[in-house]
């Protein structure tokens, strides 16, 4: 317990010696219908004043959505410098939604923040937080109990400040190449996603659902990976999701894995299913999908929340963002809505339109009834979590626990473990201490500690490139943040990388966010390694003998754009005659 005094307890539903049960039925029956709407919503909030909107994204205050729309779940955008401010912002929010008549207690959800992606639409900046590798990386080095390890320690670092609900593991398959959800993934085998998802349920939750435990979130069901062309759903261009090679079962297998690892909440793609028995309609929309698939036929019981925005048109960082209504475009936002409480959903993602709902349960066209199914499982699991019996953290603890030194020492060997060596001609790595080094893409001072930094490739005993996986620009406003498109480097740009390699023997280390076309990279680096989110100290450690590389790749890399355009996207390990395959990893 914190040293917040809670008020006393009054009602049934506040008396923690009751059964969950009880306590949902006591609390539910004293619930209007404006409190229960405003439990099916499930959308963002700043970090700031709780008094003030965020312009950028269009949201009201924490205050308004609180008080004006009963609204208790939140996904929380930015971070504050250090683990006391955070917590002690928590604990000012917190106090805001008990001093409402029933004093239902906020969930606060975050994005992933422990990895170097800083695209906010995917995952947040690590702020003070403890850094590791992307799941990539986790895939690379293909432990279950080290990903659970990882999961604890991020537990830990969320529950100190109160985030509640991962909104994360995504377990989609990286069947399409191109796909630019690649870095979130665990890559392109189901079995090792399998493996792993189990790892990361249970270092966040526990063996079960309690008041120590992180709720994750699983996505996106029925696995987001055979995207056409890998374009991505947040984008009109990309909201069709095909299966040429009747791959579904494949995609699914992490899903089964999830749920009996006792995943509490699931959220569907953005994507529409083409070609299939499927409707044609966004998964947040698919009964076929949610009810019939998810529920009936695989069991699963907790909470369903859509992904972010599938109702209302907005304007984000000053782009038109159309809702992501793939194949129902043409229903008003109400038949919308309607539709995507028919095919099973509990909670609205990115949404904030309770009036809509208030207007459907008034008009008949949505039942209180209904609304109570949603509620009770969403009540469930803020009673499980112990929010009703103590909402608030403990500032001091969370000064001593949110970027814990040992904490960061684990990110950094998981961020150096993950590096996956592919090519090492001649035994080029390790490099010895204090030769002259060309370095592009490596800060200076990190590179001081371990060699001379020379100005050109022709002074250097050896160079070290830092490179990113290639991409094509997106079509413009937030789209850009979404790398897709070609996995070829520029001609211009592949040629200088060889001129450098031609000069002096080079190492070139390739950020993988998804798979890169070498375009002969691979024949004429001395050394070649691939990381998936890692500092320039974790590479330099390898690079240098201090730690060996432990990785082995989590997908193929691709001989030739013409053999990704040639592949299914639904189908692993189908791209003609890859240069690496899975599974590929040197050592020292």
């Amino acid at each position: 317990m914190t040293n917040e005094t809670l008020r006393d307890v009054r009602f049934p539903y506040q008396d923690a010696s009751l059964s969950m049960e009880q306590r949902v039925e006591d609390l539910l029956a004293r619930m209007d219908v404006a409190d229960k709407a405003g439990m099916l919503f499930h959308t963002m909030v700043s970090f700031g004043d709780p008094a003030v909107g965020n312009p950028v994204f269009g949201l009201p205050s924490a205050v308004a959505m609180v008080r004006n729309r009963r609204m208790n779940h939140f996904n929380l955008l930015g971070a504050a410098p250090d683990g006391r401010e955070f917590a002690a912002w928590h604990n000012t929010v917190q106090r805001i939604a008990l001093e409402s008549p029933l004093g239902i207690p906020i969930t606060f959800s975050t994005d992933p923040r422990h990895t170097f992606s800083d695209n906010p639409f995917t995952s947040i900046l690590s702020g003070p937080f403890s850094q590791w590798p992307e799941t990539l990386g986790f895939a690379a080095i293909g432990s279950p109990e080290r990903l659970e390890r990882f999961a604890d320690i991020a537990r830990q670092e969320y529950l100190a400040v109160g985030l509640r609900v991962a909104l994360h593991p995504q377990i989609d398959l990286a069947t399409e190449p191109r796909w630019s959800r690649i870095s979130g993934t665990f890559g392109e085998d189901a079995d090792l996603t399998s493996r792993l998802v189990v790892g990361y349920i249970r270092g966040f939750q526990g063996e079960s659902l309690g008041p120590e435990s992180v709720a994750t979130m699983v996505k996106h069901f029925p696995g987001g990976g055979p995207q056409k062309d890998g374009e991505d759903p947040h984008f009109e261009w990309g909201r069709e999701q095909v299966y040429p090679g009747d791959a579904r079962d494949y995609h699914l297998k992490p899903f089964i894995a999830a749920i009996g690892a006792g995943a509490t909440q699931m959220m569907p793609y953005y994507g529409m299913p083409v070609g299939t028995d499927w409707e044609e309609v966004g998964f947040g929309f698919n009964k076929s999908v949610i009810t019939d698939l998810l529920r009936d036929e695989l069991g699963f019981q907790g909470i369903v929340c859509t992904d972010w925005g599938l109702l209302t048109d907005a304007t984000v960082m000053g782009t038109a963002m159309p809702a992501r209504a793939w194949g129902v475009e043409q229903l008003s936002r109400p038949e919308r809505m309607l539709k995507a409480l028919d095919a099973g959903i509990d909670q609205f993602g990115g949404e904030l339109c309770t009036d809509v709902l208030l207007d459907l349960v008034a008009e008949g066209s949505v039942t209180e009834e209904r609304l109570d199914v949603s509620v009770r499982r969403l009540l469930r699991e803020k009673f499980a979590l112990g929010l009703f019996d103590d909402p608030f953290v403990d500032e001091d603890h969370a000064e001593a626990v949110v970027g814990r030194a040992d904490f960061v020492a684990e990110g950094l060997d998981a961020q150096s473990d993950s590096l996956t060596l592919l090519t090492n001609t001649e035994a080029t790595l390790p490099l010895t201490r204090g030769i002259k080094v060309y370095a592009e893409g490596v800060h200076a001072e990190a590179l001081a500690d371990y060699a001379t930094v020379v100005e050109t490739p022709e002074e250097a005993d050896a160079a070290i490139l830092r490179i990113k996986a290639p991409y094509e620009g997106g079509k413009g406003g937030f789209s850009d943040l979404f790398h897709s498109g070609s996995l070829e480097w520029p001609a211009e740009e592949l040629a200088r990388m060889k001129t450098i390699a031609g000069t002096v023997p080079t190492v070139i280390d390739i950020y993988l966010d998804r798979p890169a076309v070498l375009g002969g990279l691979e024949t004429v680096a001395a050394a070649l390694l691939a990381d998936y989110g890692a500092s320039d100290a974790a590479v330099l450690r390898v690079l240098f003998g201090e730690r060996s590389p432990q990785g082995s790749l989590p997908f193929d890399l691709p001989r030739s754009m013409e053999a990704v355009l040639a592949s299914r996207s639904d189908v692993p390990f189908d791209t003609a005659d890859p240069v690496f395959r899975f599974g590929h990893g040197l050592r020292y």
